[in-house]
């Protein structure tokens, strides 16, 4: 690896992360001319930009979303097969995270500049797995980059939901979270009755239409749970959870990495599709990177534990 690494390669300003050199964003939040889209949650795609570059599934789910406004004009890729967007040699590899999700790998210069997005370690069966290449700078987001934050096996975790019989209401994000704790469901715990939230459904839909066609659930039925039939499980949003803080007959579980989404719920379900503090540490391992560039979070427990062999800056 050859190249200065040059500081300003990458500039944050209102619409995002910006690349000079190449004159594109990474997961604009604002309408811009040319942006590649990491994953398809809606804090990294924004609506009306002119020039879209991303994978197949990527743009199938933010045609999903955000419909006419998805982007005047799609560029999709596979992963490891490269293209320009100016001067800058892109390739889009396996994040982990959702499916489509993809880690960018740019090249300038000799220089190689890795933005990770949202990506995880943990295996997943309802996406592919996160690939990790060498490069001089790695930009990582710094979710959960806290010594004290190591997230649980979801082996484990999931197999507490054969502990209860009544009704549980489970929360969890609509694209991504879900689509995986229906597959564990149906694989861990066989005998529970997978509900879906209507506005679940379409997200499942997008994701059998790229081959994930061995699920077992239902669209919600009303009738079904108030028949009070042992063994289900309804997958709910955030909002609809939040609307029902008093439900009755139901035991609430919220699956994710953070603590305080765990508050006054029947049990704990620490389930994340993020990187904890040693992932990123075998990450970095990895990547062998030169500097470390941090994104969400703050990087500071990071920044003090590669003090004075590793640069790390937060973007």
């Amino acid at each position: 690896m050859k190249g200065d690494i040059l500081e300003d390669f990458l500039k944050s300003n209102e619409n995002g992360l910006y690349c000079t050199y190449g004159d594109f964003y990474l997961d604009a939040s604002r309408p811009v001319k040319n942006v590649i889209v990491s994953h398809a949650h809606g804090d990294h795609i924004s609506p009306g930009c002119s020039n879209v570059f991303c994978t197949a599934p990527t743009r199938s789910l933010m045609e999903y979303r955000l419909g006419k406004n998805a982007g005047n004009h799609f560029f999709t890729y596979s992963y490891d097969n490269a293209l320009w967007v100016g001067n800058v040699k892109v390739t889009f590899l396996p994040a982990g995270h959702i499916l489509g999700s993809a880690l960018i790998l740019m090249e300038y210069e000799g220089t190689r500049y890795l933005y990770t997005g949202d990506y995880k370690v943990q295996a997943d069966a309802t996406c592919e797995p996160l690939t990790l290449l060498p490069a001089d700078v790695l930009i990582t987001e710094s979710t959960f980059a806290n010594p004290k934050i190591k997230h649980p096996d979801d082996i484990t975790e999931i197999l507490k939901l054969n502990t209860i019989s009544d009704t549980i209401m489970l929360g969890c994000y609509s694209l991504g979270k879900a689509q995986r704790l229906t597959a564990l469901i149906n694989k861990y715990c066989p005998q529970k009755i997978v509900l879906l939230h209507h506005s679940i459904v379409p997200y499942h839909k997008v994701y059998e239409s790229y081959g994930f066609k061995d699920w077992n659930y239902l669209p919600y039925s009303r009738k079904m749970v108030k028949n009070n039939q042992q063994n289900l499980i309804y997958l709910v949003p955030p909002l609809t959870f939040n609307s029902y803080v008093r439900a009755k007959n139901v035991v609430r579980v919220f699956a994710s990495g953070w603590e305080k989404l765990q508050n006054r719920n029947g049990i704990e379900l620490f389930i994340s599709d993020h990187v904890d503090w040693y992932d990123i540490i075998e990450t970095i391992k990895t990547v062998m990177p030169k500097e470390i560039w941090t994104l969400h979070g703050d990087g500071k427990y990071l920044a003090d534990f590669y003090e004075g062999s590793i640069l790390v800056k937060h973007l």
